[in-house]
């Protein structure tokens, strides 16, 4: 007979993910929870999730965290729009709320691990413990867990990080995966922010870049830096290239102007920062419309509230508010939230 390896405490929402995660946990031996998040006091997704763990003959549990992602998650979705940020929410959610409400609940119940469907893995390398990419490049999420602290990392078992998508989905035929943004329930983001965050689609000028007014716009948030389609017909060809939102303008100009070779980026969590600023093979990712860096940075310096990065290859248009995150190898250094860029 089999000796349990461990307790864990697994998210779990009833998708394909979730469900392959806690089947290989269960056959490896562990003890598991799974445990529902319910964000959005989505009945279907609930019911779902209980009858899924019924059929696989494990532990569930629902706990209700709607107050929290409601003013960390979705409010802060809202007010980076109204301030002409670009938010990323899924990166914000797995520190403050996922992962979070994991290992609170691992606690109260004894639990000693977390796990959940991300595909990642993690690394160990002197006491620190680091976040790397799945083995599947192409359903890799290790870019969106730069956030989590040494505390959750230390006790995560990855399930999912030597897996293949496509091998995964071979015995879930007549499941869905999930897609979008979850709290937006099928909504155009547009016309959640209409109904949600009017004061983010007022219309207003668009002006170019000697600050003469050249058309109209239909609402800040309707907008990304580097976008091109929705412009006025008189200003075709032209560019967004930064977003004022005290003002409630778009300035526009030519692709050459969205590229910037320097990024400040703040709210940082950095595994060892020493690392960051020494290594000679760091990379950069920024996640957006845009091409990203594929190129080592030049330099990394540190600035009041975070580091400003030299990059060898400009990004091009990066956002503020997107999420940068610093890559040696496989391995998540850390990231954190761009806040300007040159």
């Amino acid at each position: 007979m089999m000796m349990p390896k461990g307790s864990v405490v697994l998210g779990f929402s009833g998708g394909i993910d979730s469900v392959t995660a806690t089947r290989w946990l269960l056959d490896e031996g562990y003890d598991v929870t799974a445990l529902t998040l319910d964000t959005m006091g989505d009945e279907q997704l609930l019911r779902r999730a209980k009858e899924s763990a019924r059929q696989i003959g494990v532990k569930h549990a629902i706990l209700d965290v709607r107050e929290s992602f409601q003013t960390k998650i979705i409010d802060y979705f809202t007010h980076s729009y109204s301030a002409g940020r670009t938010p990323a929410p899924c990166t914000m959610c797995n520190p403050l709320i996922k992962w979070h409400y994991l290992a609170q609940y691992a606690d109260q119940i004894g639990a000693e691990h977390i796990a959940t469907g991300h595909y990642f893995n993690i690394e160990r390398d002197n006491d620190r413990f680091y976040v790397t990419k799945a083995d599947d490049r192409s359903k890799d999420q290790s870019y969106y867990l730069w956030g989590l602290s040494q505390s959750v990392l230390e006790r995560v078992i990855t399930p999912m990080g030597h897996r293949f998508k496509e091998e995964v989905k071979r015995g879930f035929a007549d499941k869905k995966e999930s897609m979008g943004i979850c709290f937006l329930a099928g909504m155009s983001y547009r016309d959640y922010l209409v109904r949600h965050c009017p004061q983010a689609v007022v219309a207003g000028d668009i002006v170019n870049r000697s600050g003469e007014i050249v058309g109209r716009h239909d609402g800040v948030a309707f907008y990304t830096i580097g976008q091109k389609r929705g412009l006025d017909a008189t200003i075709a060809g032209a560019v967004i290239v930064d977003i004022d939102a005290a003002t409630n303008r778009l300035i526009i100009g030519n692709n050459q102007d969205l590229y910037h070779a320097i990024l400040e980026v703040k709210e940082c969590n950095i595994v060892n920062p020493q690392e960051l600023l020494c290594s000679k093979d760091v990379t950069v990712v920024v996640r957006g419309i845009g091409r990203n860096p594929r190129r080592y940075i030049k330099q990394v310096v540190e600035i009041e509230g975070g580091y400003r990065i030299y990059l060898d290859d400009p990004a091009w248009a990066p956002a503020v508010g997107q999420p940068v995150v610093f890559y040696r190898g496989d391995r998540v250094l850390g990231g954190g939230i761009l806040e300007k860029f040159m």
